[in-house]
């Protein structure tokens, strides 16, 4: 689901709860070692996305924060901020050559530079979480 969460639309919020889950309360943020990732440097996006991120002419960059289900991308276009919404069932991570990681859903992807160690790191993070928290079977979902 690709957003406008620049607004606090109580809608928005539901549909957002109800795909990736609440945020973790500070306590399981403190014992996970954080739940956001360092500022990302955009090289490639889906076309969607890509059509935002060019009405701007500034340094296209995002962050990723994580959800017990799921994940948020975030990134600005303009004056407002918007989100890809990723349920772990529905991500894809690749890692490819030259320190970039792609993150897929569906249509929509994002392809980041990891070019420092906190970044794979964090990557490495979102991996383990997304293979505890993936249903194994259709039954589980």
């Amino acid at each position: 689901m690709l957003a406008n969460v620049s607004y606090n639309n109580k809608k928005i919020t539901a549909e957002v709860d109800s795909l990736v889950g609440k945020p973790f309360a500070l306590k399981e943020r403190w014992a996970m070692g954080g739940i956001g990732s360092p500022k990302l440097w955009i090289t490639e996006t889906s076309i969607e996305i890509r059509n935002l991120l060019i009405l701007d002419n500034n340094l296209d960059s995002c962050n990723v924060e994580i959800r017990p289900k799921g994940i948020i991308v975030r990134f600005r276009s303009l004056l407002e901020t918007f989100a890809l919404v990723i349920p772990y069932y529905k991500l894809t991570l690749f890692k490819g050559d030259a320190f970039v990681y792609s993150m897929y859903m569906d249509h929509h992807f994002i392809k980041v530079k990891a070019d420092r160690p906190n970044i794979q790191k964090f990557f490495k993070k979102v991996m383990e979480i997304k293979s505890r928290n993936t249903p194994t079977a259709l039954e589980d979902l």
